[in-house]
């Protein structure tokens, strides 16, 4: 039964097949050295045009916003010494609220008796930092404490 089969080879095409490339074929080249040295020369020299005209408007913008802090800042010392004594007459209040069923208290002193000896009777101390936050929020104090503090 074989032998009724007949099989057909694969043979190579006729003429055989096409020659293997295996030479380099090199890159096209779109520019040369000397094109691309200065083609870098120019957009670097463009580029640094640009850097001066930008550095030039940030120094503008610089020297406006440091005008800006010298003007306002006279203000912010003001604003944040009225806030300072504002807290230091709200703690007063809350000492004089929270002490005015005791008797023989008077506000600023320990039971009539001066907490500062050796200071003359009008002189101004400052408080301490916990005395200062003592009838604040518990998250104020933590905030001046530990976040405001170290950025």
């Amino acid at each position: 039964m074989e032998a009724a089969v007949a099989r057909k080879q694969d043979l190579p095409p006729p003429g055989g097949y096409k020659p293997i490339p295996f030479k380099r074929v090199p890159a096209k080249t779109l520019f040369s050295g000397y094109t691309m040295f200065a083609g870098y020369f120019g957009i670097t020299a463009f580029a640094m045009y640009l850097y001066s005209l930008n550095y030039k408007q940030i120094v503008k913008d610089e020297i406006e916003m440091r005008s800006a802090k010298m003007a306002i800042f006279p203000m912010l010392l003001a604003e944040r010494d009225r806030a300072y004594l504002k807290q230091l007459r709200k703690n007063r209040d809350a000492e004089a609220e929270l002490m005015k069923d005791v008797p023989g208290w008077e506000v600023g002193t320990y039971y009539g008796e001066k907490i500062y000896k050796l200071l003359p009777p009008d002189s101004f101390v400052d408080p301490i930092f916990h005395e200062y936050y003592a009838h604040s929020r518990s998250w104020e104090w933590y905030q001046r404490a530990y976040l405001k503090l170290r950025s």
